[in-house]
């Protein structure tokens, strides 16, 4: 597939052949929910933790009489019904991790990544060069690539001067393109790769599983 390649300016100066195994894959969308459901698992801690009745700290002796009170026999103020007791079924530390084979996984990628050609979602950009962090420059080449849309920035190498221009940016994210993953490519309207991440991108992904 043939696909245009912009400069910063907007304007297209070539195309570039994107390989059909990586960019026009067939889109599955079940196989993209579960690679996204099992990364936002897999980023979770699970640390959350909570006390139970037998963890609370509190006196052992029997809080008012069994009879006579009018009210339930209770034993204990540590029970889950009073204020500062403990909770009953509360969270305990746990592991939200999820396994997914391989060849699904760069399946699910494959088909998002064809997903974001189909929807004209996708820029190819010729190159991005920066000495230094410049938001303001970066606002007005983002500006001039994608509107007022969020953008995914994909850089072939660490970039730091890119890198730290796109993080000023609310609406905006930038990622080297060996880390590239599911939830950030359906997390931004739009997804600006470089010509040298897009080699990076082929390398990786292509289907040599």
């Amino acid at each position: 597939m043939q696909f245009p390649v912009m400069d910063s300016a907007g304007r297209e100066v070539s195309q570039v052949e994107l390989p059909a195994d990586v960019f026009e894959a067939k889109i599955n969308v079940g196989l993209m929910h579960q690679a996204y459901v099992r990364q936002m698992a897999n980023a979770r801690q699970g640390s959350h933790s909570t006390r139970s009745r037998s963890e609370i700290r509190a006196t052992g002796a029997k809080w008012y009489r069994q009879k006579g009170s009018g009210r339930a026999r209770h034993g204990a103020q540590s029970a889950p019904i009073f204020v500062g007791g403990g909770l009953a079924h509360g969270p305990k530390p746990r592991d939200y991790s999820k396994k997914m084979p391989k060849k699904m996984r760069r399946g699910a990628i494959r088909s998002t990544l064809s997903a974001l050609v189909r929807d004209e979602q996708l820029v190819i950009l010729d190159q991005l060069d920066m000495e230094a962090p410049k938001t303001k420059m970066m606002r007005a080449l983002l500006s001039t690539l994608v509107g007022g849309q969020s953008a995914l920035m994909v850089v072939a190498g660490e970039q730091k001067a890119v890198r730290k221009s796109v993080s000023n940016l609310p609406n905006a994210h930038s990622i080297i393109a060996n880390n590239l993953n599911i939830r950030d490519l359906l997390k931004y309207d739009r997804v600006i790769m470089t010509l040298d991440a897009l080699e990076v991108v082929k390398n990786i992904w292509g289907m040599g599983d």
